[in-house]
């Protein structure tokens, strides 16, 4: 059975090379018929690993190719995940599986709302890559969880992910990794960018990197997310020191002036503390700042 990939970004380019490179059909759908004829005309997707670059001809389409789909991998931006499954819901076959690899939390509840004909199933992962021009770069090896909310029954086409060498766990608790993550990213991304530094620059602040990890944790544990909020402070502390020469994604983002996926990260946060009447003081001043420091600088703020 063949396999869509819709999102040609980095990581879903990345799935789409390994599942070609193991002989699975893929087709990429691509956005509009320029960005077709354009990819057409660059022969396919090539993919750099280990400073190796080799071209894959992975099939593409528009969103309006009448083939049935049968096997997603929505690998867009969390703000854009809605939109493009809207685009193609028509084409989705009965009991089609969709694979969700959205950053934070909140799309991926929209779009299984969007399409209940299908099974979505949730992803989290921490691959690493990035757009070169026309080419993908494979930064760094990493892992990606799956798991269904409401079925943890294991889908069979988990023997592609094998064959192509993408690692992965099917996850019963993916809701827990996914609220793990969100606060991981809520504790390092936004300070990041407020104070403009590299990870390891909020060594310099670890009283408010602390109050967060504090608020972060007590609304994990409000959402029964009590494995999720164990010793989080000292995961926050560790990742910000094994990545301390990084810049974090949100940073990056705001740098290269894109839209950013706070409503889906620091925003969802603050959003579910609401829901609970939870007064969570430190992480919705966090919010504020943030969300005034993207209008300064011209960005969505949602």
């Amino acid at each position: 059975m063949s396999w869509h990939v819709l999102g040609a970004g980095s990581l879903g380019c990345l799935w789409a090379a390994r599942l070609t490179r193991a002989g699975i059909a893929v087709q990429l759908i691509l956005r509009d018929s320029s960005r077709l004829a354009s990819y057409r005309r660059a022969g396919g997707l090539t993919l750099v690993e280990q400073g190796q670059a080799r071209r894959y001809p992975v099939p593409g389409q528009t969103a309006d190719d009448p083939q049935p789909i049968r096997r997603l991998l929505l690998a867009c931006k969390a703000y854009d995940a809605e939109t493009a499954i809207a685009g193609i819901a028509a084409r989705l076959a009965p009991g089609a599986e969709l694979v969700l690899l959205q950053n934070g939390l909140g799309s991926q509840a929209a779009v299984a709302a969007l399409v209940p004909q299908a099974r979505c199933i949730f992803a989290s992962s921490t691959e690493g890559a990035f757009r070169d021009g026309a080419r993908v770069v494979f930064a760094g090896q990493g892992h990606t969880w799956l798991g269904d909310p409401l079925d943890d029954r294991p889908p069979r086409w988990l023997v592609d992910l094998e064959r192509s060498g993408i690692p992965h766990q099917w996850s019963p608790d993916i809701l827990g990794r996914l609220w793990r993550k969100l606060a991981l990213n809520c504790a390092i991304n936004p300070l990041s960018v407020l104070y403009d530094c590299r990870n390891g620059g909020l060594s310099d602040h670890p009283e408010e990197v602390a109050a967060l990890c504090t608020e972060l944790a007590q609304l994990l544990r409000t959402c029964g997310q009590t494995a999720a909020a164990l010793d989080l402070h000292a995961e926050v502390q560790r990742v910000i020191q094994a990545t301390a020469a990084n810049y974090s994604s949100m940073h990056q983002d705001v740098a290269q002036g894109r839209r950013t996926e706070i409503a889906y990260l620091l925003g969802h946060a603050c959003a579910t503390a609401q829901q609970h009447r939870l007064a969570l003081p430190h992480l919705e001043a966090l919010h504020a700042r943030l969300l005034e420091y993207l209008r300064a600088h011209g960005l969505p703020s949602h």
